[in-house]
């Protein structure tokens, strides 16, 4: 695959899996009673800790599999299956059980005194989904510069993340609901494509249908 396809396929696959649209409102609210210090800690705390899980997961997530035994093509069918859940829940504009956090756990993350690891950095932005799409984006990732496109790609979703998370007052008042609800099924429909291809690859690559 040419470097410049790769390049957008790994930034729209990210995209959609950590959602920094969407990570901005949930962040907003969490954050509404804290300063604009606290705030930004806040944000650059949870972004640095989930591009560190998700460089992990990136690095090392083929070599566990391996450990495992579990072969890419099965992970690319469960990672297929899991993604297609992610865009279910982006399509209907709900963002709670896989990729983002749910309102029980939101409801515990006003309690805690420090919100950066949870629910912030997991699973606001390194959720399941986004675990999985790092693993996948490299398992196709066959030479050193595509495995840096990946990494680099994860580091720009992540710093427009970071982005996104300090700006979040302004894009919840230009959006609104309605605007975020718009984003969020776009993405879905993108994910869930992506998704079908990696299912699709994971039955390819079974010998199944051969």
């Amino acid at each position: 695959m040419p470097s410049v396809e790769f390049a957008l396929s790994a930034l729209a696959t990210l995209f959609v899996t950590v959602g920094p649209i969407e990570a901005a409102p949930v962040f907003l609210a969490l954050t509404a009673n804290d300063t604009q210090a606290a705030r930004r800690r806040l944000a650059l705390t949870a972004s640095l800790i989930a591009l560190a899980v998700l460089v992990v997961f990136a690095a090392g997530g083929i070599r566990v599999l391996e450990l495992l035994q579990v072969g890419l093509p099965a992970f690319r069918l469960s990672g297929g299956i899991l993604l297609l859940m992610v865009a279910a829940d982006l399509l209907l504009a709900q963002r709670t059980s896989l990729s983002s956090i749910s309102k029980s756990e939101e409801r515990e993350a006003r309690q805690q005194p420090d919100i950066a690891v949870f629910p912030l950095a997991i699973p606001l932005i390194a959720g399941p989904g986004s675990m999985t799409a790092v693993v996948l984006l490299m398992s196709r990732a066959h030479t050193i510069p595509a495995q840096a496109i990946v990494l680099g790609a994860i580091l720009a979703i992540i710093a427009l993340t970071y982005a996104a998370m300090l700006a979040s007052g302004g894009i919840k008042r230009m959006l609104g609901l309605t605007g975020t609800n718009v984003i969020a099924r776009v993405s879905g429909i993108l994910l869930a494509a992506l998704a079908m291809q990696y299912v699709l690859d994971g039955l390819h690559q079974s010998g199944l249908f051969q």
